[in-house]
């Protein structure tokens, strides 16, 4: 859990119709990378724990018999529904409303067990040990985020860089210095080092895998604002009755950056990190 930092229900609230529009993808080739590192032939289990609105669920469905996914986040769960009719997968998908503390008993078994850039928000220790009981024997745990180490320049490609850290400094100036999240503030940022906590709970590894970005991307206003209303730290109700003219500052900033409304950027290399349970033991 975060230092200093409890969750509430807000932490997301109103961010769910921004977020399909406003994040960056996972690098092309996440889903193949996954399919031949845990051997994935289309008929096992996927958990997704903190699935916000099904981003990861519904890219790796089609290697999983059935997918499962979890968030406490109303809004992000019913945007997930129809994510998945959209993508006619809805077949196959279940989305349940319930913290990853608070697992529901009769999930069943898993192959896999995934986290989209979510883990550092929960309890850590009791929702390791809650999946592990859930992963059938060589089951898998992977930890999924962006590549935080890497240069991603705009050199060569047609338009201006977002102005991240322009839009930050709005978003501090509207919001106070420092990082908001739900109804409480994150003094000493999201936690890492999830490595002894997983050991403990009774997974070995990790292997870790980069998967390749780097692909030029165009992005427009509407996207940027998309992508600052998707995040924690900027969720729309933070604003509160200032809402209207943080977005106001937000488009004459993005205006000034680029006249014509468009943005370069290159998509983000994904980190993968995976995990393993114990396997069976022989007859």
């Amino acid at each position: 859990m975060v230092v200093g930092w409890e969750w509430d229900d807000t932490l997301f609230a109103g961010a769910a119709p921004y977020y399909a529009r406003g994040r960056l993808p996972y690098a092309p080739g996440l889903a193949e990378t996954l399919a031949g590192v845990l051997a994935l032939d289309g008929r096992g289990r996927l958990l997704d724990v903190g699935c916000g609105p099904g981003t990861l669920t519904l890219l790796l469905a089609p290697l999983f018999g059935e997918v499962v996914g979890v968030d406490p986040d109303r809004e992000m769960i019913a945007e997930a529904g129809r994510q998945a009719a959209r993508r006619a997968v809805a077949h196959k998908a279940r989305w349940v409303r319930a913290r990853a503390e608070e697992l529901p008993p009769d999930l069943g078994q898993f192959t896999a067990a995934v986290f989209g850039q979510s883990f550092h928000w929960m309890d850590r220790e009791r929702v390791a040990a809650t999946t592990r009981d859930l992963l059938g024997p060589g089951g898998a745990l992977v930890h999924v985020s962006d590549l935080k180490t890497e240069s991603r320049g705009v050199d060569g490609l047609p338009h201006p860089a977002v102005p991240y850290e322009a839009i930050e400094g709005l978003v501090r100036h509207y919001l106070g210095p420092v990082r908001r999240a739900g109804q409480g503030v994150l003094t000493q940022g999201t936690p890492g080092c999830e490595r002894e906590i997983l050991t403990r709970a009774g997974f070995s590894g990790p292997r870790r895998h980069v998967v390749p970005g780097g692909q030029a991307l165009e992005r427009t206003q509407d996207d940027v604002v998309a992508w600052v209303f998707s995040m924690s730290f900027s969720a729309p109700h933070l604003f509160g009755p200032h809402r209207d003219a943080f977005e106001a500052a937000l488009r004459e900033l993005l205006r000034q950056a680029s006249p014509a409304g468009r943005f370069s950027e290159r998509g983000p290399s994904t980190e993968v990190f995976v995990w393993r349970t114990a396997p069976a033991s022989p007859p």
